[in-house]
């Protein structure tokens, strides 16, 4: 777990055997999904939520560290897949069960290059006689089966992957029901394969781009195989596409299963391996240049040197680009996708103006971004009897720790000077901020709590910061931490508390501790300790009377004790001496089980309210698209990582840069850049961009002003979205597309397809626009069905009728099982 990682590492930098930074135990808690069947966490990223160490490295740090009960280590295989090395962070986990039985289900779990026969030994599992002939299937999402006739293939090759158990006894979508179904050509869904909803999205997308289906429907690309293309793949790739795309066309299918076209793009683009969440753009650019180079009518590429314009007219240089462009690239994915940029860059030192003339295959636009930032905290009182309150406030994004206590302090009339801010995690702190810290290595997910401290009226004596850990004893002793004291478990929220140095002795700490915890009832003297005051005092005459009440008072003290103190290091683990290393001092108070039991109400104790500004809705941002694409030819100023090398200065410049749209494609597909990246933040940008659906004009935009020579007009018509639900760590692809031969929008969630209205289509999810140019467009050959509001979000043509939750939205990614038929 990346934490433990780094506070190991932190630990082990300042050589302190006493230091507070001790990591404890290795704590995988929080790669768990839970702690009964220790499944992973869906979509953990590393050096983000866990690092990777060698084998031997990980045995050293066990026997040094130990690790946290019952946790199991996490030991990965490194797989050689094709292309590269991985480590295989999420086995493949299949669940088998007999044909005749599927009740029965044995969760197994295989590497990707097990061979698939391997899987046949579970037969013994069902008790199978020996000899006895097995075939395996395997049962998708949407409940079609398919035969796997090759058990000498990979797991990988197999495109098995991990996924739910559904238990239909009557399998839908089989053969023989799909073959006597007849649908709308096109209105097809794709069965998700295991978090695969990215690529199913993009491929509707293009599935839905007339000029480029009409060419794969026709074969015009059996004539235009490239297999000598040494950029290309040997024409496997457009060979798989084209079969996805006839199958998806052919009418007779409700969904189709891409299996060898997601092996396919495995094999040649190492980083679409197995079955981990992807970006759909990604997806899109590797395939539209995978078909490009498949499909290149241009067998051997001649070398062209590039001139620089020199001064020449936009028009002339701009030509030659795209006929330089033309003689090394002709594909029908240039015919449809491909357009021209003009880039302008000027030295900011020698004035000298570089322009060049580039062809593009999509606008990755960016979106105005807010230069503040929501955070919702927990704010702690002093008041004892306030429960944590959360609220949301707006900070500066580039603000410090400070300005995130300045506007609490707006809604909570407590100065920023009192306050301290603590990521907490896991009953302990992570990390404790300074006010001049920046907001940017706070992340969205992490739980920040700031606290309120106490000020005294004269400033004179030293304030000491307390951090204050909360821990339940155990009825045995810790032996195997050299210590001879009980062990330990954290529990509740911790605490931060200010106090004067000279109120640090036990006894004071123990009062403050008590009133902190709201705890001073259960140490009031009751009339039944002043009757044993009495009968103590009786039987101990001969004690002055000066020296008896307080020795009532330590008597009383010993009987009474909630709890004890120690001085622990930062993780609440390592026992400390008071005065030991480290400039911030931590503190635990220990719990007997049936103290705390009796006194401290855990569950009460971990509730809290939420302000009135958790309550107030999020306002939705909107912006036009046509604002994303003038932010696209704004003038910028090159990066320090990507300076331009100036051929005037003989050295590397900042220059500016501008783009300037020349000439566009008949299908221009725009990428709206929803995730931002910097040094020190990573987001997704959830605002509305309102885009037209017809009409769309750049002519506003266009340096290439000339239309009367027969060139074409700039007004695009959309045709199909893809849309990205959720967060930068995880969420859902889905797709809107319009059917080229009946004018009708679709919504395409997998293998489910309904009906869509127009006025649905814009929305915050929106991530990939297609639009195709007005003068291309062919008049819908059919009419478009009639649909009503309350049919739309009705199966269309029933072609998926099965009721298929979001396999992505939940815990686990649908996908396949292995049901075996015996003979």
């Amino acid at each position: 777990q990346r934490r433990w990682y780094e506070q190991w590492k932190e630990f082990v930098e300042t050589g302190d055997q006493n230091s507070s930074s001790f990591p404890g135990q290795i704590d995988n808690t929080e790669l768990f999904e839970d702690l009964d069947s220790y499944h992973l966490k869906e979509r953990l990223v590393e050096n983000e939520d866990f690092m990777l160490v060698p084998a031997e490295a990980w045995h050293k740090l066990l026997a040094w560290y130990g690790m946290v009960d019952g946790q199991p280590p996490l030991e990965r295989k490194v797989v050689d897949l094709p292309s590269t090395l991985k480590v295989e962070v999420y086995p493949i986990e299949i669940f088998l069960c007999l044909h005749s039985n599927m009740e029965n289900v044995i969760n197994a779990q295989f590497s990707r290059v097990d061979n698939i026969r391997e899987s046949v030994a579970m037969c013994e599992a069902f008790s199978v006689p020996p000899g006895s002939e097995c075939r395996l299937w395997m049962k998708s999402s949407d409940s079609s089966c398919e035969r796997l006739r090759n058990v000498h293939i990979s797991v990988l090759d197999a495109c098995l992957s991990s996924g739910m158990v559904r238990t239909d006894s009557v399998p839908r979508n089989s053969v023989e029901e799909q073959d006597s179904y007849r649908g709308q050509p096109g209105v097809c869904g794709l069965t998700n394969l295991g978090n695969t909803c990215f690529m199913n999205s993009a491929l509707q997308c293009l599935s839905n781009t007339p000029p480029l289906t009409e060419y794969f429907l026709l074969s015009s690309y059996l004539e235009e195989l490239n297999f000598t293309n040494p950029l290309g793949m040997k024409g496997e790739i457009a060979e798989a596409y084209a079969d996805v795309i006839k199958q998806m066309w052919s009418g007779r299918h409700y969904s189709v299963v891409p299996r060898v076209f997601k092996t396919k793009v495995g094999h040649f683009a190492s980083q679409f391996l197995g079955y981990q969440q992807h970006d759909s753009q990604e997806l899109l650019s590797f395939l539209l240049d995978g078909l490009h180079e498949d499909l290149n009518r241009v067998k051997n590429k001649e070398y062209i040197e590039l001139r620089d314009a020199a001064g020449r007219p936009d028009q002339e240089v701009a030509e030659e680009a795209w006929r330089n462009h033309r003689r090394r690239n002709d594909s029908v994915i240039v015919d449809t996708f491909h357009g021209l940029f003009k880039s302008t860059l000027v030295c900011p030192e020698c004035r000298k103006v570089s322009v060049t003339f580039d062809p593009f295959c999509y606008l990755s636009v960016p979106l105005p971004v807010s230069k503040e930032r929501i955070m919702e905290v927990f704010f702690v009182s002093l008041d004892p009897y306030a429960k944590p309150a959360q609220h949301r406030v707006v900070v500066p994004k580039a603000g410090k720790v400070f300005d995130l206590c300045s506007a609490l302090s707006e809604m909570t009339s407590v100065p920023p000077t009192q306050m301290v801010v603590a990521d907490v995690f896991n009953h302990r702190f992570y990390k404790i901020y300074n006010s001049d810290e920046s907001l940017s290595c706070i992340l969205d997910r992490d739980d920040i709590f700031v606290y309120e401290l106490s000020v005294l009226e004269e400033q004179q004596e030293e304030q000491v910061l307390l951090a204050l850990y909360l821990r339940e004893r155990s009825h045995y002793r810790d032996y195997g931490s050299g210590s001879s004291s009980y062990g330990t478990t954290l529990f509740g929220h911790p605490l931060l508390l200010s106090t004067p140095r000279s109120s640090c002795s036990r006894e004071a700490l123990y009062n403050l501790f008590l009133q902190r915890l709201r705890l001073q009832q259960p140490c009031e003297t009751t009339e039944e300790e002043k009757e044993e005051d009495k009968q103590e005092e009786a039987c101990s005459p001969s004690l002055p009377a000066n020296e008896q009440p307080a020795r009532r008072r330590a008597c009383r003290k010993r009987r009474k004790s909630l709890f004890t103190i120690q001085a622990v290091n930062s993780n609440g683990t390592t026992e400390r001496g008071t005065g030991e290393g480290g400039t911030q001092p931590y503190v635990a108070i220990d719990w007997d089980p049936e103290m705390k039991k009796r006194f401290y109400n855990e569950n009460e104790a971990e509730k809290y309210v939420k302000h009135a500004s958790m309550e107030v809705p999020q306002q939705q941002t909107t912006v036009q698209l046509q604002e994303c694409i003038e932010l696209f030819t704004t003038v910028e100023t090159l990066e320090e990582e990507n300076p331009w090398y100036c051929p005037v200065c003989k050295k590397h410049q900042l220059a500016t840069k501008k783009l300037d749209l020349w000439s566009l494609p008949e299908v221009l597909i725009i990428h709206l850049k929803r995730f931002s990246y910097t040094k020190f933040t990573r987001e997704k940008l959830d605002s509305i961009v309102d885009f037209p659906l017809r009409d769309l004009d750049f002519s506003g935009c266009l340096l290439k002003k000339n239309v009367s020579n027969g060139e074409p007009p700039s007004c695009y018509d959309l045709i199909a979205v893809s849309n990205h639900y959720g967060g930068l760590r995880d969420g859902h692809y889905t797709s809107y597309a319009c059917n080229k031969d009946n004018g009708q929008w679709y919504y395409f969630d997998d293998s489910k397809v309904t009906y869509a209205r127009e006025d649905q289509i814009v929305t915050n999810a929106a991530y990939v626009l297609f639009y195709h140019r007005q003068d291309k467009i062919r008049k819908p050959t059919l009419p478009a069905p009639s649909t009503s509001p309350a049919s739309s979000t009705q199966p269309a043509n029933d072609i998926t009728s099965c009721k298929e939750e979001d396999a992505e939205q939940g815990a686990a990614a649908a996908a396949s099982y292995v049901t075996m038929e015996t003979d």
